[in-house]
């Protein structure tokens, strides 16, 4: 829970918590907050404590992006060229020199950074570590390196990606607050904020949300911008009309998804509260290695595509190839083999669960839709390898019953990857931020703010719609915007 007090109340309340049994896990002293954990007798407690304003609960903040290839870019030397990812040419980043970000700070509030990584080590960068995995500069999930390399891949040495700012020029700060699981609290997040803000933020970048508001969250975003301080997150990948906070807070701009045709991303939330657009579709930016998992699958000897089941175990497993329809009804003859599954009907789990509990040793399960099946698990827990595979390569293998099968899901060693998200959007929206308001370092975060909404590209209806706010961020319209209205250039 949150528990909000009254105006130097705090050491008032931190002592009634302690007395009712329960422990502080964190303050958030702008906003007069601490993070507790209490009984529910605790609890009632403070609810009518005098020094209380109000309590609320802790609620979940999670990444918003999600794996779907991996490049094929393994490493220094391994192409010998350098590629360009889409999004930047498209957000104009290409248009200016980012010679002068070293008078802006970028934080972002992810899972931390693979700060060793060949394409990321010339940054300048410091952070904070809010969870109780690796380091700030370690990455257990791949998300937040990957968020970090559209901010600022270096460009110009010959390998990998590069970035909104390439010149290894714009200050980073990175706040973990995310391990593995990607799923964190919101009070990690408020902590995170609160931290980059003492650290000299300008920007802050948060490829993260959930569905459920914070009364507290909210005053911290609004205070931030009586900062001068900038604000920007991922709108949410749920596909539909919901919000996700904090983007939905006016202190925030929220950050639809476009793909490579400037189309709406099929996943990118449409509300009210969406202020602008950016490249969300298969984005190919930095990771880890081996953080990321990859598929193989091999049946009589001839391999085929496949892609793991986030959240399958990294294993091996040979044994002949069996039919096993949906996944949905218990089958003994499974045993010891290897479970082909079609698309349909139950979760990607349910599938693989119960061709476990027969005694399958691995599955395949093949899309019953045109293209590659990218599934999830989503968070329960298998024994056995699972993957991915298209529709076609599925109908083929069903002419390949009982041929000896090996499915394995193995570390990935690529150090890039193409992933999709809102997560992927924002740190367009963030890098061009930082490089516009570089060339005018005497304006406001709310005149930058105005400037990228008013030069956005339009991509629906005249002015802001639910779709993609006011449009594609434009990073050279930005700056000839504030030039001509008299923000003095550096």
């Amino acid at each position: 829970m949150v528990v909000v007090y009254k105006s130097g109340r705090g050491a008032a309340v931190r002592a009634d918590v302690a007395q009712a049994g329960g422990k502080v896990a964190r303050e958030i002293g702008a906003v007069n907050a601490l993070a507790v954990r209490v009984s529910p007798a605790g609890l009632a407690a403070l609810q009518r404590n005098p020094n209380v304003e109000f309590v609320e609960p802790d609620v979940e903040r999670h990444v918003l992006g999600s794996s779907i290839q991996r490049a094929g870019i393994t490493g220094a030397g391994a192409t010998g060229t350098e590629v360009v990812p889409y999004g930047i040419g498209m957000v104009q980043a290409d248009q200016l020199s980012d010679a002068y970000t070293g008078n802006r700070k970028v934080c972002i509030i992810d899972s931390g950074i693979d700060l060793g990584h060949e394409d990321l080590a010339a940054n300048h960068a410091d952070g904070v570590n809010l969870t109780s995995s690796g380091h700030w500069y370690t990455d257990e999930n791949a998300h937040g390196t990957h968020v970090a390399g559209t901010v600022a891949a270096i460009g110009g040495n010959g390998v990998g990606v590069v970035g909104v700012n390439p010149g290894g020029h714009v200050n980073l700060y990175i706040a973990k607050v995310f391990d593995a699981s990607g799923s964190t609290d919101s009070s990690v997040v408020m902590d995170a904020v609160q931290r980059c803000a003492d650290a000299g933020a300008n920007v802050i970048s948060m490829s993260l949300g959930g569905g459920d508001p914070s009364a507290v969250e909210r005053r911290l975003f609004a205070q931030l911008a009586s900062r001068g301080i900038l604000s920007i997150a991922a709108a949410g990948n749920a596909g539909d009309q919901s919000i996700s906070y904090p983007a939905g807070y006016n202190a925030v701009m929220s950050v639809a998804a476009v793909d490579s045709t400037m189309a709406r991303a099929s996943f990118s939330q449409q509300n009210p509260d969406v202020e602008i657009a950016a490249p969300g579709v298969a984005v190919l930016s930095t990771i880890p290695p081996n953080i990321e998992n990859l598929a193989q699958l091999e049946v009589g000897g001839i391999a085929y595509d496949a892609a793991p089941m986030t959240g399958s175990p990294r294993f091996s497993a040979t044994g002949a190839l069996v039919d096993f329809g949906t996944g949905e009804a218990d089958d003994p003859a499974v045993a010891g083999k290897v479970c082909l599954i079609r698309r349909g009907n139950v979760s990607f789990a349910a599938k693989v669960t119960r061709c476990q509990n027969n005694g399958g040793i691995a599955a395949v399960v093949y899309n019953n839709a045109a293209g590659m099946l990218y599934g999830t698990l989503g968070g329960v827990p298998t024994a056995i390898p699972s993957v991915g595979t298209s529709d076609t390569i599925g109908a083929g293998l069903l002419a390949r019953i009982g041929q000896s099968t090996t499915v394995a899901v193995v570390p990935d060693p690529a150090l890039y990857a193409a992933f999709n998200g809102t997560s992927m959007a924002t740190p367009h929206v963030a890098g061009v931020a930082a490089l516009v308001w570089s060339y005018f370092p005497t304006c406001t975060a709310q005149q930058i703010r105005t400037a990228l909404d008013r030069t956005a590209l339009e991509l629906g209806a005249p002015g802001r719609d639910t779709a993609f706010g006011f449009g594609l961020v434009q990073a050279r319209a930005a700056h000839d915007f504030l030039a001509r209205r008299g923000c003095p250039a550096q």
